[in-house]
């Protein structure tokens, strides 16, 4: 695709875009920042809607956006600031389904064309599963477009009303920086040092501690390899509400596995990991996946979501919520150098067909230019 000129035909401005977050979710806060710094280069102007929290953790600022304290959706004011926010811009683009909603509210009573990209499903049960779906239907049946990270995603979209439905060319965004990293080599004895693996395999998982990630079976499964010698070591970074009860488990049943909260290396623990494990409910385009692959460490994942679609034939599969096999599939791979070096090989092979920053770039703003047809982009 051509460079979008930051200046339009006949004396025209440049396009405004309003970026909407609801900043809860980190994989859709770096997406933004890295679709801001991409649109931004294209002479696009930018304008990020988020919490203040995300701005400060993910500098849309700093990529050249403007952004606009919009508090969550919690807070009565938020619709209001949003409003105002989006008074004169060519065109809103929502991340996630609560922002999405904010932004259909916001709009109310404008023409003013509204894309939203679905990152991952909105994970509710019983009575407000049903809420959830209220909210879907509202929000695709406003969307002049709804961008899906994965074929489910779109096709849930489809099935709920959406007038147009596509895939999303989302890229995993490289680090912001451009300090050195050290040495991956170099640093992998300290690291796993520091964690307690040294002289044992380490197996690593990264996420949120809610239900839908799977980590009760993931206990589960740890127990059998209390057999194995040396014993592996389970770590899990990440917080949220069953840090508790997953706590009170692990020093009940003297599991090998520990808690070490959020963290902001991830890819130096992944990086020192001899398995990564991701045994959640529901993925969409799973970054630990996908850092993961880029980092050469096998994985094992469970067959749901869009993770069949993201990893292919690179990564060792197993339904969600059986225990028996996950431990089964962790032990036959840690047994298996050669299969490992496999699994690695075709993960790499498999990562380079994940689309680029630049590529998901020039595929929101190809749709950008379909619903701004009187401001070519290109």
């Amino acid at each position: 695709m051509t460079p979008v000129s930051s200046h339009s035909p006949h004396g025209q401005s440049s396009l405004r875009t309003v970026q909407v977050l609801g900043g809860g979710n980190a994989g859709s806060s770096a997406h933004v920042r890295s679709l801001t710094s991409g649109l931004v280069a294209r002479g696009v102007r930018v304008t990020v809607c988020a919490p203040a929290e995300a701005d400060r953790t993910y500098d849309f600022s700093g990529a050249g956006a403007e952004h606009v304290h919009v508090p969550r959706s919690s807070d009565p004011t938020s619709v209001a600031v949003l409003r105002a926010a989006c008074a004169d811009a060519d065109l809103v683009h929502a991340h996630g389904l609560h922002a999405s909603f904010r932004a259909v509210l916001a709009l109310s009573g404008r023409r003013t064309p509204l894309v939203v990209t679905w990152h991952d499903r909105a994970y509710a049960e019983g009575a407000r599963a049903h809420f959830v779906r209220l909210l879907e239907r509202r929000v695709v049946k406003a969307a002049a477009v709804v961008l899906g990270s994965t074929s489910a995603l779109v096709d849930r979209a489809r099935s709920t009303g959406a007038r147009d439905a596509r895939l999303a060319a989302v890229a995993l965004p490289g680090p912001r920086g451009a300090v050195e990293q050290e040495d991956p080599d170099r640093l992998r004895p300290k690291v796993r040092a520091e964690l307690g693996a040294t002289g044992r395999p380490l197996l690593m998982a990264v996420g949120s501690l809610d239900k839908h990630r799977g980590y009760e079976t993931l206990l589960d499964a740890a127990r059998a390899w209390r057999l194995l010698d040396p014993v592996p070591l389970v770590v899990i970074a990440g917080e949220g509400p069953l840090r508790t009860l997953l706590q009170g488990r692990i020093e009940d049943e003297g599991l090998p596995v520990r808690l070490i909260g959020r963290r902001d290396d991830i890819t130096e623990l992944l990086a020192a990991a001899d398995l990564a494990l991701l045994p959640s409910r529901w993925e969409a385009r799973s970054v630990l996946a996908q850092e993961a692959f880029h980092a050469r460490v096998p994985l094992v994942a469970t067959a749901v979501g869009g993770i069949p679609e993201l990893v292919g034939d690179a990564a060792e599969l197993v339904p969600y919520g059986d225990p028996g096999a996950l431990a089964e599939a962790v032990v036959r791979l840690l047994g298996d150098p050669g299969h490992q070096e496999l699994l690695r090989e075709r993960g790499v092979r498999q990562a380079a067909t994940w689309p680029t920053e630049d590529e998901t770039v020039a595929q929101v703003l190809s749709v950008y230019d379909e619903l701004t047809q009187h401001r070519p982009l290109i």
